[in-house]
């Protein structure tokens, strides 16, 4: 069967391929993590659906049925641009977690967290108002949430102390519900937790692409029910770093990644 291709500026994207391989277990995934040109989120509109494109053009050689965007600055910046110029069907993280907020929300009060080029596109704020008008959304950058992941800070006095100041505005604006609006995020949703308090829910893009994808997967008729999936890396830039971050990311070792030279 064809596998799920998967890209993103770098490492982020693999909170997207675990809940994939969680949810989806007997489905190949081939991975693209684009590590020579990450970050996106400083990069213009023009730049990031170029490089979009590209990246779809890699992972259609390796005959994907199916196409996930797990980079929320692509997904708000290029998926509008690029969505129906290719045949296969392609879904991003920004609608699943905006509707998941939607309906999770209580009091009509949703917080969005992500990086900076996120946050400035408004993407969630607009995917959000067009679900539901009555929504009151307050987004907030927290730049520094993707350096302590990708240094293994998931805990300690520094990442509260600045987890504390970066969603006190959501506290203040008396939000129950909050989007994980960038794919590192999961990893520090215990101290986000700790901070915003219990009764507040944290929605994970992740969770809602996996599911997003296996609806359309069977509604396709392309779900693979039989075997057991294998996940191919590919990166454009520092395999090793991207291996020792992939298992963080994995809660496994990962070994088979392989550079490739032009996307």
């Amino acid at each position: 069967m064809r596998p799920i291709g998967v890209f993103d500026s770098g490492v982020g994207g693999l909170t997207v391929v675990k809940e994939l391989i969680r949810q989806l277990p007997n489905e190949d995934i081939v991975y693209f993590g684009d590590t020579a040109r990450v970050p996106y989120g400083i990069k213009s509109k023009e730049t990031v659906i170029r490089f979009s494109i590209e990246n779809i053009l890699f992972l259609l050689k390796h005959d994907v049925k199916f196409i996930c965007i797990a980079c929320n600055t692509v997904s708000s910046y290029a998926l509008p641009e690029i969505k129906n110029h290719f045949k296969v069907p392609i879904v991003g993280v920004i609608s699943p977690g905006a509707r998941e907020a939607v309906y999770a929300t209580q009091n009509k009060r949703i917080g969005v967290i992500g990086t900076k080029g996120t946050i400035k596109s408004r993407a969630y704020e607009l995917e959000i108002k067009q679900l539901d008008p009555k929504v009151k959304v307050t987004a907030v950058a927290c730049p520094l949430f993707v350096p302590f992941v990708e240094e293994g800070w998931l805990s300690g006095e520094v990442v509260s102390t600045v987890a504390k100041e970066y969603l006190q505005p959501l506290k203040d604006a008396k939000v129950d519900t909050v989007i994980l609006g960038c794919t590192h995020y999961p990893l520090l949703k215990p101290v986000i937790k700790r901070v915003m308090g219990k009764d507040v829910k944290l929605i994970d893009s992740a969770k809602q692409v996996a599911i997003e994808v296996n609806k359309i997967l069977a509604s396709e008729n392309l779900l693979n029910k039989k075997g057991r999936g294998r996940t191919d890396f590919f990166v454009s830039d520092n395999p090793e770093w991207f291996s020792n971050l992939a298992g963080r990311f994995l809660g496994r070792p990962t070994k088979n990644v392989k550079k490739v030279n032009n996307v």
